[in-house]
């Protein structure tokens, strides 16, 4: 992680060298800017841009949360992916999945499989077909994740960069951590709303986002963050506008304007 003294030297060039754009001009919920926003998850969680074939995802990656799926990564250890399959189950009774839902039960908090396995992931991928399904997962990603995380970030007087920012945090972190990860940036820096410096804060902000993704031998590898988000920063790319450019994981990914 960059040191302190580093991160602000950087961003002092930068402010002398560019404009910003404009921050708190950009809603993240606007269609144009949330395409923008799955696209920009899509590549750190799948290597894809194309975030609408995720809806079929479905794998355990080692994490401790049992089965990571879908567009942004619901876990059967974490409660998500049971959200998601009862919400399905009410659009769609007899569908694929509802026969699962008591093993979902009684796996959420665990890393277990137990009652699972290769029926439930082959279940998953013949369900995400179904539009209903489709929009279960829309929903709880809006509800849960990404309309509580741009509420609060525009709370804070940030734009669109930051709304990313925060809700990109509560998708690895659950909105929980990413309320953690805030209340120790805003002990050390304000936001633009209490007066601060939008840069300054966001610089803070992501800083302690990757003290919080070392914590996990699954999180290390930190490029969605310096790569992407920290890149946006020193463009002083406030709005999140494109064209943009970035990396994750070593490839190399755009969005034309």
């Amino acid at each position: 992680m960059r040191t302190r003294l580093a991160a602000t030297i950087g961003l002092m060039a930068v402010l002398l060298a560019a404009p910003a754009s404009a921050g708190t001009a950009a809603d993240l919920a606007s269609p144009a800017k949330k395409e923008i926003a799955m696209q920009l998850v899509s590549s750190a969680e799948n290597s894809s841009l194309d975030w609408r074939a995720q809806y079929r995802y479905i794998e355990d990656i080692g994490d401790g949360r049992g089965y990571t799926a879908g567009i942004i990564g619901f876990c059967s250890g974490t409660g998500d992916m049971l959200e998601v399959v009862r919400t399905y189950a009410k659009a769609r009774p007899r569908n694929r999945l509802a026969r699962f839902l008591p093993a979902l039960r009684r796996v959420n908090g665990t890393a277990s499989h137990r009652g699972l396995g290769r029926r439930f992931v082959t279940a998953w991928r013949r369900a995400a077909k179904d539009k209903a399904f489709q929009r279960a997962q829309n929903r709880e990603r809006d509800s849960v994740y990404f309309n509580p995380s741009v509420k609060l970030a525009k709370s804070d007087g940030l734009g669109a960069l930051g709304q990313f920012a925060y809700y990109d945090a509560a998708v690895v972190h659950g909105f929980s951590g990413m309320q953690g990860i805030r209340m120790r940036a805003v002990g050390a820096a304000q936001t633009p709303s209490a007066g601060g410096d939008e840069v300054a804060y966001l610089d803070t902000f992501l800083d302690e986002r990757v003290v919080e993704m070392k914590k996990e031998a699954a999180h290390e590898d930190v490029t969605r963050i310096e790569t992407a988000q920290r890149r946006f920063l020193r463009e002083r790319n406030l709005a999140l506008d494109p064209p943009l450019r970035w990396s994750v994981y070593g490839d190399d990914y755009s969005i034309a304007g």
